[in-house]
């Protein structure tokens, strides 16, 4: 098959956290079964720009990949070349996938999809969940939405990672023609050593954002009665950061948590190895990567349970879900997690295999290829 991508960003943007990844992985594992992909993003790199060729074709980790200037700096994105060339060539493609939502990037590039009678398959990639709906710029999203948004999401094919998201996206438009496919994941290659810490080590590894819910982490460790070190690592507006740290003061945790700083594709495994338990209390997660990373090293996890992948950790038995309504359900499921040594020691072997398993690449891109299929086929009938 012939596929187009359609994506604000692309790496190496990897400030933009898990979809640089999982998009990737997606266009190459595509790319191993021999289908030809196609990729429109633009230059975004959060403030900056990337340092890349504009308007030409390359061929990145055997993917063809066009970088388009971007006229905005911001979260809109807007690009007027990549949304010409779309115009130009987006029917010379068996299928459109467009990923994330809520930019005038995407939503003009839906709109010119609909213009030329192709149906797009969509992956909100997490940003149609009422808290994202609901928390920043609401009203200009919901103005927006009912002029156009509502208008072009009916004209796509659904693609999901979990059934949380799916369930969030059917609250938006009931009816929706959709399918769930897992991501695919940049899997560690090879072991990673596991020490005993000699003090119990939770890690937390992802963009910093009040999303993320780690005000609640802070609140439910300042209520244990163990001992205890937090590793934060990541990134985020310096003004939360700056809110997060006044917080740990006021808890009294300054000397148990520590800021452990971004970490690179390699660093990330072995700092999550290096603990004996990773947290997510976020308050909106359609997947959470990093959730499948931490327990391909052997690290068990505490995740909300509006994290995409809590059904998976529960059903497979790789660590605790929570709540998050009150802390001190967080503050009961932190205790049980540090108790239950033997647990803990299943999980480092057990979830390896586990990962491994159910994330193969070959198997899921396939699977994609068939959604790709499914969506051309309801188009046509």
């Amino acid at each position: 098959m012939k596929i187009l991508f359609i994506v604000p960003s692309y790496k190496p943007a990897y400030i933009y956290g898990g979809p640089i990844i999982s998009v990737s992985r997606l266009a190459e594992g595509l790319a191993n079964l021999g289908h030809r992909v196609m990729v429109y993003t633009t230059t975004a790199n959060g403030e900056q720009e990337l340092n890349v060729p504009i308007k030409e074709t390359q061929v990145v980790n055997g993917v063809e990949v066009k970088y388009f200037p971007r006229i905005t700096k911001d979260h809109t994105h807007v690009s007027p070349s990549l949304w010409g060339s779309t115009w130009a060539t987006a029917k010379d493609y068996d299928v459109v996938h467009i990923h994330s939502w809520w930019n005038f990037l995407v939503m003009g590039a839906s709109l010119i999809c609909s213009m030329k009678g192709i149906r797009p398959v969509l992956s909100p990639r997490g940003v149609l969940c009422d808290f994202v709906f609901n928390h920043k710029n609401k009203l200009s999203k919901k103005i927006l939405h009912n002029i156009l948004g509502k208008h072009l999401l009916r004209r796509t094919y659904l693609h999901t990672t979990s059934d949380m998201e799916r369930d969030d996206c059917l609250r938006i438009h009931n009816g929706w023609d959709n399918e769930i496919i897992y991501n695919l994941v940049s899997l560690p290659e090879g072991s990673y050593a596991r020490k005993p810490n000699e003090v119990f080590t939770i890690s937390f590894f992802s963009r910093i954002h009040p999303k993320k819910g780690l005000d609640i982490l802070l609140l439910a460790l300042s209520k244990v009665d163990f001992p205890f070190r937090l590793q934060i690592a990541g990134d985020g507006d310096a003004a939360y950061l700056e809110e997060l740290r006044r917080l740990i003061a006021q808890l009294g945790l300054e000397e148990k948590v520590e800021w452990a700083g971004w970490k690179d594709k390699e660093e990330k495994f072995s700092f999550l190895a290096g603990s004996d338990l990773f947290a997510l209390t976020s308050h909106n997660e359609n997947f959470a990567m990093v959730v499948l990373e931490s327990l391909a090293v052997g690290t068990p996890v505490l995740v909300s349970e509006h994290v995409g992948l809590a059904p998976y950790v529960r059903r497979n038995n790789l660590g605790w879900v929570t709540g998050i309504d009150h802390v001190d359900e967080v503050v009961n499921k932190l205790t049980a997690a540090y108790n239950d040594h033997a647990a803990r020691a299943r999980i480092n072997e057990a979830a390896i295999v586990q990962v491994q398993e159910d994330f193969n690449e070959k198997r899921l891109a396939s699977d994609y290829v068939s959604m790709y299929r499914q969506s051309v086929k309801k188009q046509a009938s």
